[in-house]
Protein backbone atom coordinates (compact mmCIF):
# COMPACT_ATOMS: atom_id res chain seq x y z
CA UNK A 1 0.00 0.00 0.00
CA UNK A 2 1.51 3.22 -0.51
CA UNK A 3 1.96 5.53 1.78
CA UNK A 4 0.11 8.72 0.67
CA UNK A 5 -2.73 6.64 0.69
CA UNK A 6 -3.89 8.08 4.40
CA UNK A 7 -7.56 8.69 3.30
CA UNK A 8 -10.51 6.44 4.02
CA UNK A 9 -14.01 7.07 2.84
CA UNK A 10 -16.65 6.36 6.15
CA UNK A 11 -20.42 6.05 5.00
CA UNK A 12 -23.15 6.31 7.20
CA UNK A 13 -26.42 4.61 5.73
CA UNK A 14 -29.04 5.85 7.49
CA UNK A 15 -33.18 4.54 6.97
CA UNK A 16 -33.24 8.94 6.77
CA UNK A 17 -30.01 10.26 4.68
CA UNK A 18 -26.88 8.13 3.79
CA UNK A 19 -23.99 10.41 5.40
CA UNK A 20 -20.61 10.38 3.31
CA UNK A 21 -16.92 11.61 4.72
CA UNK A 22 -13.15 11.70 3.60
CA UNK A 23 -11.09 10.48 7.05
CA UNK A 24 -7.62 11.20 7.62
CA UNK A 25 -5.66 11.38 10.90
CA UNK A 26 -8.79 11.46 12.67
CA UNK A 27 -10.09 14.04 11.37
CA UNK A 28 -13.31 14.94 8.80
CA UNK A 29 -12.01 16.53 5.44
CA UNK A 30 -15.18 16.72 3.87
CA UNK A 31 -18.65 15.63 3.88
CA UNK A 32 -21.88 14.93 1.73
CA UNK A 33 -24.91 13.78 2.28
CA UNK A 34 -28.64 13.11 0.49
CA UNK A 35 -31.88 11.76 1.22
CA UNK A 36 -33.27 8.79 1.37
CA UNK A 37 -36.73 8.80 1.33
CA UNK A 38 -36.11 10.69 -2.52
CA UNK A 39 -35.66 6.93 -3.63
CA UNK A 40 -38.09 3.94 -3.90
CA UNK A 41 -36.20 2.40 -6.37
CA UNK A 42 -33.32 -0.13 -5.28
CA UNK A 43 -31.06 0.25 -8.48
CA UNK A 44 -31.68 4.03 -8.32
CA UNK A 45 -30.66 4.48 -4.27
CA UNK A 46 -27.48 2.29 -5.61
CA UNK A 47 -26.86 4.93 -8.17
CA UNK A 48 -27.24 7.88 -5.88
CA UNK A 49 -24.55 6.54 -3.75
CA UNK A 50 -21.98 5.73 -6.32
CA UNK A 51 -22.46 9.09 -7.56
CA UNK A 52 -21.83 10.81 -4.28
CA UNK A 53 -18.88 8.52 -3.66
CA UNK A 54 -17.48 9.16 -7.06
CA UNK A 55 -17.83 13.32 -6.44
CA UNK A 56 -14.73 12.63 -3.62
CA UNK A 57 -11.57 12.41 -5.18
CA UNK A 58 -10.15 9.22 -4.68
CA UNK A 59 -6.80 8.98 -5.76
CA UNK A 60 -5.33 8.66 -2.31
CA UNK A 61 -8.19 6.65 -0.62
CA UNK A 62 -7.14 3.14 1.00
CA UNK A 63 -10.56 1.90 1.32
CA UNK A 64 -14.26 2.80 1.82
CA UNK A 65 -15.96 1.68 4.90
CA UNK A 66 -20.09 1.53 5.52
CA UNK A 67 -22.39 1.38 8.35
CA UNK A 68 -25.43 -0.70 7.40
CA UNK A 69 -28.43 -0.31 9.76
CA UNK A 70 -29.41 -3.95 9.32
CA UNK A 71 -27.84 -7.58 8.96
CA UNK A 72 -25.13 -8.36 7.06
CA UNK A 73 -22.58 -10.50 6.37
CA UNK A 74 -19.62 -8.19 7.09
CA UNK A 75 -17.09 -10.59 5.91
CA UNK A 76 -18.13 -10.82 2.47
CA UNK A 77 -19.52 -7.47 2.53
CA UNK A 78 -23.37 -8.74 1.79
CA UNK A 79 -26.76 -6.85 2.82
CA UNK A 80 -28.95 -9.72 4.57
CA UNK A 81 -32.21 -7.89 5.66
CA UNK A 82 -32.67 -3.74 6.54
CA UNK A 83 -35.08 -3.37 8.51
CA UNK A 84 -35.84 0.66 7.00
CA UNK A 85 -34.30 0.23 3.69
CA UNK A 86 -36.36 -3.01 2.44
CA UNK A 87 -35.22 -2.11 -1.13
CA UNK A 88 -31.83 -3.05 -0.88
CA UNK A 89 -32.75 -6.87 0.61
CA UNK A 90 -30.23 -8.95 -0.31
CA UNK A 91 -27.78 -6.79 -1.92
CA UNK A 92 -23.95 -7.36 -2.30
CA UNK A 93 -23.00 -4.23 -1.22
CA UNK A 94 -19.39 -4.50 -0.81
CA UNK A 95 -18.74 -6.48 -4.89
CA UNK A 96 -20.84 -4.10 -6.24
CA UNK A 97 -18.57 -0.77 -4.69
CA UNK A 98 -15.27 -2.83 -4.97
CA UNK A 99 -16.07 -3.17 -9.19
CA UNK A 100 -16.99 -0.18 -9.51
CA UNK A 101 -14.24 2.19 -7.58
CA UNK A 102 -11.02 -1.02 -7.24
CA UNK A 103 -10.83 -0.43 -3.59
CA UNK A 104 -11.29 -2.51 -0.34
CA UNK A 105 -14.72 -2.22 0.57
CA UNK A 106 -16.08 -3.23 4.90
CA UNK A 107 -19.25 -3.26 6.39
CA UNK A 108 -20.73 -3.58 9.84
CA UNK A 109 -23.74 -2.59 11.78
CA UNK A 110 -24.37 1.25 11.79
CA UNK A 111 -24.40 1.56 15.41
CA UNK A 112 -21.42 -0.56 16.14
CA UNK A 113 -19.55 2.15 13.82
CA UNK A 114 -20.49 4.87 15.90
CA UNK A 115 -19.15 3.02 18.72
CA UNK A 116 -16.13 2.39 17.32
CA UNK A 117 -16.02 5.86 16.36
CA UNK A 118 -15.85 6.70 19.63
CA UNK A 119 -13.41 3.78 21.13
CA UNK A 120 -11.03 5.29 18.57
CA UNK A 121 -11.81 9.08 18.64
CA UNK A 122 -14.35 10.07 20.86
CA UNK A 123 -15.34 9.75 24.43
CA UNK A 124 -14.96 6.15 24.21
CA UNK A 125 -11.58 6.16 24.60
CA UNK A 126 -11.72 6.72 28.05
CA UNK A 127 -13.24 3.23 28.45
CA UNK A 128 -12.53 -0.34 27.98
CA UNK A 129 -16.44 -1.46 28.01
CA UNK A 130 -19.07 0.88 26.68
CA UNK A 131 -22.01 0.62 24.28
CA UNK A 132 -23.18 3.53 22.25
CA UNK A 133 -26.79 3.71 21.48
CA UNK A 134 -27.99 5.14 18.57
CA UNK A 135 -31.46 7.33 18.50
CA UNK A 136 -33.24 7.82 15.00
CA UNK A 137 -35.44 6.12 12.08
CA UNK A 138 -34.46 3.32 14.65
CA UNK A 139 -32.64 2.14 18.04
CA UNK A 140 -29.39 0.58 17.15
CA UNK A 141 -26.82 -0.04 19.77
CA UNK A 142 -22.55 -0.90 19.35
CA UNK A 143 -20.70 -2.62 22.04
CA UNK A 144 -17.34 -2.11 22.53
CA UNK A 145 -15.89 -5.24 24.89
CA UNK A 146 -12.02 -4.94 25.89
CA UNK A 147 -12.07 -2.40 23.43
CA UNK A 148 -12.57 -3.74 20.50
CA UNK A 149 -16.36 -3.93 18.61
CA UNK A 150 -18.57 -6.52 19.33
CA UNK A 151 -20.44 -7.86 16.17
CA UNK A 152 -21.56 -10.99 16.58
CA UNK A 153 -23.39 -13.04 14.02
CA UNK A 154 -24.07 -11.03 10.77
CA UNK A 155 -23.11 -8.12 12.53
CA UNK A 156 -26.51 -8.53 14.62
CA UNK A 157 -25.25 -8.10 17.93
CA UNK A 158 -26.77 -4.83 19.61
CA UNK A 159 -29.73 -4.87 17.81
CA UNK A 160 -32.21 -3.80 21.21
CA UNK A 161 -34.65 -1.99 19.15
CA UNK A 162 -36.12 -5.20 17.80
CA UNK A 163 -36.59 -6.42 22.04
CA UNK A 164 -40.43 -6.63 22.95
CA UNK A 165 -41.64 -3.67 24.97
CA UNK A 166 -45.30 -2.75 25.59
CA UNK A 167 -47.49 -3.14 23.19
CA UNK A 168 -44.96 -3.79 20.71
CA UNK A 169 -40.96 -3.63 20.35
CA UNK A 170 -38.79 -1.00 22.05
CA UNK A 171 -37.99 0.92 18.87
CA UNK A 172 -41.56 1.64 19.16
CA UNK A 173 -41.30 3.84 21.71
CA UNK A 174 -37.44 5.35 21.66
CA UNK A 175 -36.99 6.10 18.66
CA UNK A 176 -38.56 8.67 15.75
CA UNK A 177 -41.64 6.38 15.54
CA UNK A 178 -42.70 7.57 19.04
CA UNK A 179 -43.26 11.42 18.06
CA UNK A 180 -45.23 10.83 14.97
CA UNK A 181 -47.60 7.87 16.66
CA UNK A 182 -47.93 10.08 19.63
CA UNK A 183 -47.91 13.28 19.02
CA UNK A 184 -48.24 13.28 14.91
CA UNK A 185 -45.16 15.22 14.33
CA UNK A 186 -41.33 14.61 13.51
CA UNK A 187 -38.87 14.30 16.20
CA UNK A 188 -36.96 17.21 14.64
CA UNK A 189 -39.85 19.28 14.30
CA UNK A 190 -41.11 18.98 18.08
CA UNK A 191 -37.23 19.05 19.03
CA UNK A 192 -37.65 22.80 17.06
CA UNK A 193 -40.80 23.50 19.34
CA UNK A 194 -39.25 22.53 22.68
CA UNK A 195 -36.79 24.60 22.08
CA UNK A 196 -39.12 28.09 21.96
CA UNK A 197 -40.99 26.28 25.17
CA UNK A 198 -44.16 25.03 23.68
CA UNK A 199 -45.94 23.04 25.99
CA UNK A 200 -46.84 20.09 24.07
CA UNK A 201 -43.63 19.12 22.33
CA UNK A 202 -41.55 19.79 26.17
CA UNK A 203 -43.93 17.04 27.27
CA UNK A 204 -43.20 14.47 23.95
CA UNK A 205 -39.75 14.61 25.36
CA UNK A 206 -40.08 14.04 28.65
CA UNK A 207 -42.26 10.83 27.92
CA UNK A 208 -40.27 10.00 25.22
CA UNK A 209 -37.04 10.07 27.95
CA UNK A 210 -39.03 7.72 30.08
CA UNK A 211 -39.17 5.12 27.45
CA UNK A 212 -35.47 5.19 26.57
CA UNK A 213 -34.72 5.16 30.15
CA UNK A 214 -35.85 1.78 30.12
CA UNK A 215 -34.44 0.95 27.12
CA UNK A 216 -30.89 1.87 29.26
CA UNK A 217 -31.92 -0.26 32.26
CA UNK A 218 -32.40 -3.35 29.48
CA UNK A 219 -29.00 -2.75 28.29
CA UNK A 220 -27.06 -2.01 31.93
CA UNK A 221 -28.83 -5.72 32.90
CA UNK A 222 -27.14 -7.12 29.86
CA UNK A 223 -24.22 -6.14 29.63
CA UNK A 224 -23.30 -4.06 32.50
CA UNK A 225 -21.29 -1.28 31.06
CA UNK A 226 -18.63 1.03 32.23
CA UNK A 227 -20.54 3.62 30.18
CA UNK A 228 -23.44 4.55 28.25
CA UNK A 229 -23.07 6.96 25.22
CA UNK A 230 -25.89 8.78 23.87
CA UNK A 231 -25.76 9.44 20.17
CA UNK A 232 -28.10 9.80 16.59
CA UNK A 233 -30.47 12.57 15.29
CA UNK A 234 -32.69 12.26 18.26
CA UNK A 235 -29.42 12.91 20.88
CA UNK A 236 -29.47 16.98 19.73
CA UNK A 237 -33.01 16.93 21.89
CA UNK A 238 -30.86 15.48 24.91
CA UNK A 239 -31.41 18.25 27.20
CA UNK A 240 -35.70 17.88 26.89
CA UNK A 241 -35.40 14.07 27.91
CA UNK A 242 -32.48 14.19 30.00
CA UNK A 243 -33.99 14.64 33.76
CA UNK A 244 -37.29 12.19 32.65
CA UNK A 245 -34.36 9.49 31.67
CA UNK A 246 -32.35 10.00 34.50
CA UNK A 247 -35.12 9.57 36.58
CA UNK A 248 -36.42 6.54 35.24
CA UNK A 249 -32.90 5.11 35.33
CA UNK A 250 -32.59 5.77 38.79
CA UNK A 251 -35.12 3.13 39.80
CA UNK A 252 -32.59 0.21 38.50
CA UNK A 253 -32.63 -2.60 40.21
CA UNK A 254 -28.64 -2.85 41.79
CA UNK A 255 -27.77 0.91 43.23
CA UNK A 256 -24.27 0.03 43.61
CA UNK A 257 -23.29 -0.60 39.67
CA UNK A 258 -25.64 2.38 38.73
CA UNK A 259 -23.27 4.62 40.66
CA UNK A 260 -20.18 3.24 38.61
CA UNK A 261 -22.26 3.54 34.87
CA UNK A 262 -21.30 7.02 33.22
CA UNK A 263 -24.46 8.02 30.59
CA UNK A 264 -23.27 11.07 28.34
CA UNK A 265 -24.26 12.57 24.98
CA UNK A 266 -22.17 12.17 22.13
CA UNK A 267 -20.18 15.13 21.66
CA UNK A 268 -18.98 14.63 18.06
CA UNK A 269 -21.58 14.92 15.37
CA UNK A 270 -20.20 12.78 12.70
CA UNK A 271 -18.26 9.70 14.45
CA UNK A 272 -20.65 7.17 12.86
CA UNK A 273 -18.29 8.36 9.46
CA UNK A 274 -15.68 8.20 11.35
CA UNK A 275 -16.22 4.48 12.82
CA UNK A 276 -17.04 3.44 9.33
CA UNK A 277 -13.63 5.09 7.66
CA UNK A 278 -12.03 3.15 10.85
CA UNK A 279 -13.37 -0.13 9.45
CA UNK A 280 -10.37 0.29 7.04
CA UNK A 281 -7.54 2.08 8.94
CA UNK A 282 -8.27 3.20 12.26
Amino acid sequence: MALNRLKTLGIDIGGTNIDLGLVARGQLLEKRSFEVDNFKDRQELLDELITNIGSFDLNNVQGIGLGVPGIIDPEKGFIYDLQNLPMWYELPLAEILTKEFSLPVKLNNDAGCYALGHAHYGQGRLYKNFLALTLGTGLGMGIIINGKLYSGLMAGAGEIGMMPYKDGIIEDYAASAFFARHYGQSAKALYDQAQQNMVMAVEAFNHYGIHLGNAVKMVMSMYAPEAIIIGGSIAKAYPFFWQSMKETINNFEYTQQLDHTVIVAGQHEHMAIMGAAALIAP
